[in-house]
């Protein structure tokens, strides 16, 4: 599970003050409105027709429309506020990402000094998993069994030796995990490590680069070592 830190402090003032409708910039944009509406509004009454003035609930409900289309221009306002400090806030927190590991969605095992790690996604609980591991060539190279398992994330350490108990050279595995709970499948999806190089923002958000593995959304991290 992926921590958030508390950002409040990072909140400027006018942040704040533009929650309350109180910016500057906001205020001299609302009341450019209703000095445009009023005016409107008045010489609307002056060169009315006096055999058939506005009656008192036309007069209302245009003074009601001001009110509603003012309210509507400082919430855009404070939203517009919100929304720029909540993106410098995950700005911040993504850049702290950079150098850290994570588990995302894949089945790339890389062997580096006779050590690999991985991991997998349970839906439900198993009483039975099981490592299949493959090199390069898509050979089979080692079964490993986790036994019982609950649901949800279950990481693993691979030494780098095959079924025989040789020590395999480093490069590049992969891997696949199938679980069951008595005669029933489970479902479970490979998750592999990546290590992250840079953030990356785009029109959605921020993504991680995860080099060789391409970006993903910080949404999609499911453990961070």
């Amino acid at each position: 599970m992926t921590t958030v830190n508390n950002a409040t402090s990072g909140i400027s003032a006018d942040l704040l003050a533009a929650v309350n409708g109180t910016t500057s910039t906001q205020k001299s944009a609302v009341q450019e409105q209703e000095t445009k509406f009023l005016t409107l509004l008045m010489t609307q009454m002056k060169n009315q027709d006096p055999l058939n003035p506005m009656d008192n609930a036309q007069v209302t409900t245009q003074l009601a429309q001001l009110n509603m289309a003012s309210g509507i221009e400082k919430l855009n306002a404070a939203f517009g506020q919100l929304l720029t400090g909540y993106n410098d806030s995950m700005s911040m927190q993504s850049a702290a990402m950079i150098g850290k590991n994570v588990l995302v969605a894949g089945n790339n095992l890389p062997l580096s000094k006779g050590q690999a790690v991985a991991g997998a996604k349970l839906e439900a609980d198993a009483e039975a998993v099981t490592i299949t591991i493959s090199d390069a060539k898509g050979k089979v190279v080692q079964t490993e069994s986790l036994g019982k398992q609950a649901a949800g994330m279950v990481t693993f350490a691979w030494d780098g030796k095959d079924a025989q108990g040789n020590q395999l050279a480093d490069g590049n595995y992969t891997f696949a995990v199938s679980a069951k709970n008595g005669e029933q499948t489970v479902k479970a999806a490979a998750q592999q490590v990546g290590t992250v190089s840079a953030v990356v923002r785009d029109k959605t958000g921020f993504l991680l680069d995860l080099g060789a593995y391409g970006n993903v959304a910080f949404k999609d991290v499911q453990q961070i070592f």
